[in-house]
C-alpha cells in the first residue's frame, strides 16, 4: 500500500503545481520550458509507474471497502469508451467537443475515475481512483477563476478523428493492454 500512496502523492504533487504554486510554475516555464517539461513528465512518469506497480501489489490483499453494484462494470465500459474519446480530443486541433467542453483531459479523468469505482470497491481501487476523481473535481473548479477563454473551432473534422482514435484506443487498450498490465480482463 506504501508503494501505492507513494505513487498517488508524487503523480499529483507534480500534477497540482498549477494549482498550489502558479508563479513558481510560471517562473520554471520563463527560465527554460523544455526543462520544466522534462522535469515534469519524468516525475510524472515515476509517480504513475508507482502507482501501478502498488495497484497491483496492492490488489491481491486489498479488503473491500463495498460491494460495486452489477451495473457498475457496464456503466465502466460506457464512461471508459467516452473518456478515451475525449483524451483523443485533448490532443487534437480544437473542433466543436474542445470547445464546448474547454479542459476535456479533466472531464475524461473525472470519468474513467468514476465509473472505475463503480465498478471496483477494493480499498487498491478506492485509493487510487478516488484520489484521481477528487484531483479532477478539484482541478476543474481550480480552472474556473483563471477565466481560461474557449478555445476557438480550427478543424471541426478533429472530433470525428477523435471519436475514431479514442474508439480505436479503448479497445485496444481494453482487450490488450488492461489484462496485461492490470491483471484483469476488462471487457469479462
Amino acid at each position: 500500500m506504501l508503494i501505492l500512496i507513494l505513487g498517488l502523492v508524487i503523480f499529483f504533487a507534480i500534477h497540482s503545481v498549477r494549482m498550489v504554486a502558479g508563479g513558481f510554475r510560471e517562473a520554471q516555464v520563463t527560465a527554460n520550458e523544455r526543462r520544466w517539461k522534462g522535469i515534469y513528465s519524468l516525475i510524472s512518469l515515476v509517480g504513475f509507474a508507482l502507482i501501478i506497480w502498488g495497484w497491483i501489489l496492492f490488489r491481491a490483499e486489498a479488503p473491500d471497502v463495498y460491494l460495486p453494484p452489477d451495473w457498475g462494470r457496464h456503466v465502466n465500459w460506457a464512461f471508459a469508451l467516452v473518456a478515451f474519446i475525449l483524451f483523443a480530443v485533448s490532443g487534437m486541433p480544437a473542433g466543436y467537443l474542445k470547445h464546448r467542453l474547454k479542459h476535456p483531459m479533466l472531464v475524461a479523468t473525472m470519468l474513467l475515475a468514476a465509473g472505475h469505482l463503480l465498478a471496483n470497491g477494493d480499498m487498491a481501487s478506492v485509493l487510487t481512483f478516488g484520489a484521481f476523481l477528487v484531483y479532477a473535481v478539484v482541478n476543474f473548479f481550480a480552472v474556473i477563476p483563471r477565466g481560461d477563454p474557449a478555445p476557438s473551432v480550427v478543424a471541426p473534422r478533429s472530433d470525428l478523428i477523435a471519436i475514431a482514435a479514442g474508439a480505436v484506443a479503448f479497445g485496444i487498450f481494453g482487450m490488450w493492454l488492461h489484462p496485461f498490465l492490470f491483471g484483469v480482463a476488462a471487457f469479462a
